[in-house]
């Protein structure tokens, strides 16, 4: 049975919070398969390095850095010259014959407001990676705890088939003796046919979690492999540093760099406002004079109608939306933190007091009707209580851990690996 995570009190919640681990969360083991006697082990940081070596979507997302990169090139280089050729009158003798070189000159600062467009493009595509891979590593630990609780299940339910059975013993060599009624036979199957129907259920979920850990990995795991069974480890993260340090979170920081993207679409514009000035020169050819004559021109639009008003209107209102989403963002962050906290700490509370008191006294209860009724002493109604009363209490230890999880991988899906805010103890 897992060791239990305990949290401190809660009047020193807001100063310390001290986790014991349930299902295994922060197993840190070297690399390789623990060898077995016929199994091997997959530990956490396997499951971890494997996902960001082989999982497809960061491999996806990653190209992005690449994209970004290629964005803030183009978006630096001048515009082209072009070339034209004209004649005038198509007969020979008369013909005028004109080549012109055009370079546009782009003013009121277009380019580099489109770099600096591409730059927070960019800086915003490093960010977007490390929340991806925030996010892949939540759903590791997630699936890998999983794994641990179904596997858990399991054995419990293994547990509950050997009571069961040992319970249909009892009450046969009871009945063979004449001392019970077969009716307590009858509830004693019908006990044993609920157990294994669990047993089935929970063989069913621990299939179903391995192949989630799969996805999440993106690669297979061999059938003989297992993963780590969950083993006490202790982390103490102050509540208050994670609160102070939201502002370093991936997402609060990508919402803030959107308002600088928006900003900068802003000045991008506003540049576009002032017309583009073109300059040509060339050389004209006159068959009638039969001499050539050199030609310069400058061209310009006229900001008469067009002066790109609608769309610096819309920039201006982008910007403000960015700064309103950024205020949500951080309300919305604080609070899943606050509640995840109080979540993980009410959950490994619930833990600690079912490997303490309650999953000791439910087992010592069985134990014990079990024993009265060989005696004469209960009733097999007794027994089957104290059996169901076990079962229950060891379903509700696995929601509590499940819940604890939950809570875990809430709070490292916003800050990443937890380890970097843990202090020593």
């Amino acid at each position: 049975m897992p060791g239990p995570r305990e949290l401190t009190a809660r009047s020193r919640l807001k100063n310390t919070l001290r986790v014991v681990t349930t299902t295994g969360l922060l197993l840190l083991a070297g690399p390789g398969f623990a060898a077995g006697s016929s199994t091997s082990t997959l530990t956490l940081d396997q499951a971890l390095q494997s996902a960001f070596a082989d999982n497809p979507e960061l491999a996806a997302a990653q190209w992005e850095i690449g994209i970004a990169e290629g964005d803030r090139q183009q978006a630096g280089l001048i515009p082209n010259p072009e070339v034209s050729w004209e004649a005038e009158d198509t007969r020979r003798d008369s013909r005028t014959t004109t080549v012109m070189l055009s370079q546009p000159i782009e003013l009121g600062g277009k380019r580099g407001a489109r770099i600096d467009v591409a730059s927070r493009a960019q800086d915003a595509a490093g960010i977007e990676l490390e929340r991806r891979r925030n996010t892949l590593r939540a759903d590791v630990i997630q699936a890998f705890s999983a794994v641990q609780t179904a596997q858990h299940r399991l054995q419990l339910s293994r547990q509950s088939l050997q009571i069961a059975e040992q319970g249909v013993r009892v009450a046969q060599g009871r009945i063979e003796a004449g001392k019970s009624s077969p009716i307590e036979g009858t509830r004693a199957q019908v006990q044993l046919s609920e157990v294994r129907l669990e047993l089935s259920r929970a063989e069913r979920d621990k299939a179903t979690a391995y192949q989630q850990l799969v996805q999440v990995m993106g690669t297979p795991i061999p059938a003989s492999v297992d993963v780590q069974a969950a083993r006490q480890n202790t982390l103490i993260v102050p509540p208050s540093r994670l609160l102070e340090r939201l502002n370093d979170t991936a997402e609060l920081r990508l919402a803030k760099l959107q308002i600088d993207q928006r900003e900068a679409s802003l000045g991008l514009e506003k540049a576009q406002r002032i017309p583009d000035l073109t300059v040509s020169v060339g050389s004209q050819y006159d068959e009638t004079e039969r001499e050539w004559v050199n030609v310069v021109g400058l061209s310009m639009p006229i900001p008469l109608f067009n002066r790109n008003q609608g769309n610096v209107l819309a920039a201006a209102r982008r910007a403000d939306q960015a700064r309103d989403l950024r205020n949500a963002t951080e309300l919305r962050l604080r609070t899943e933190t606050q509640t995840a906290l109080e979540q993980w700490q009410t959950a490994n509370d619930e833990v600690k007091a079912f490997n303490q008191s309650i999953l000791p006294a439910a087992q010592s209860a069985v134990d014990s009707a079990t024993r009265g009724f060989e005696m004469g002493k209960f009733t097999f109604l007794e027994v089957l209580d104290a059996q169901r009363t076990l079962i229950s209490a060891r379903t509700q230890y696995i929601q509590a851990v499940a819940e604890a999880t939950d809570a875990r991988v809430r709070i490292e899906r916003i800050f990443g690996d937890l380890g970097v805010f843990a202090v020593s103890p």
